[in-house]
């Protein structure tokens, strides 16, 4: 019995556990907090250390929280990626509104950064930026670093050597079958559109 077969089997009971677990106050958003999936997915978030395109830490913890539909829906594909020899690599989830402002002060350009006015759907915990890795946690080259803003992170830009298409294209329908949708200047960045619409919020991360 493989081990994304176990894992499918304890998909629905754990994430009804999770879902009725406030990660905020009861006055904020029920967010599922995807490090209890430790063993299922790899993180590397980046906010949480100064290894960003601000050159600085923006989290006091390396969270990666999400709406509980949203986390069903990335726990699905997770699967689907396992099957294929990968696991998903997360690099931010949901972004504090107030994080969001601060770089936008830094670098106010809509291609890449979200007005804050309007708010982003990391804001909404409805945003991802993944990447996939091997199952034994080595790297897949997809083109450009996390962040780096240029034409070799657009996903239209098919000058780019045939691995590293093809690799963005296993990410990309991959994550398309569970409902995300991408957006043209980042590889990396993925909206859950049914819950695209969701409240922003600004809560900071509890890091007890």
């Amino acid at each position: 019995m493989t081990t994304c077969f176990l894992q499918k089997q304890i998909l629905f009971i754990s994430l009804w556990v999770l879902t009725f677990t406030p990660v905020f106050a009861q006055d904020t958003p029920l967010f599922v907090d995807m490090s209890d999936y430790e063993k299922e997915f790899y993180f590397d978030i980046r906010y949480a250390t100064d290894n960003n395109f601000l050159n600085q830490t923006l989290y006091d913890c390396a969270k990666c929280l999400l709406l509980p539909e949203v986390a069903e829906a990335i726990r699905n594909a997770n699967f689907y990626f396992c099957d294929l020899g990968y696991r998903i690599t997360f690099f931010d989830c949901y972004r504090p509104l107030s994080v969001q402002e601060k770089m936008w002060q830094i670098k106010p350009n809509p291609i890449y950064v979200a007005n804050p006015d309007k708010g982003s759907v990391h804001n909404r915990g409805a945003a991802i930026d993944v990447t996939i890795s091997r199952i034994d946690g080595s790297h897949i080259d997809m083109g450009s670093d996390y962040d780096f803003f240029g034409k070799a992170s657009h996903i239209d830009n098919f000058n780019l050597p045939e691995v590293v298409l093809e690799n963005r294209k296993i990410l990309q329908e991959g994550l398309q079958k569970f409902g995300f949708s991408t957006i043209q200047s980042e590889w990396w960045h993925f909206n859950y559109l049914p819950k695209a619409r969701s409240p922003v919020y600004d809560k900071l991360f509890d890091c007890e």
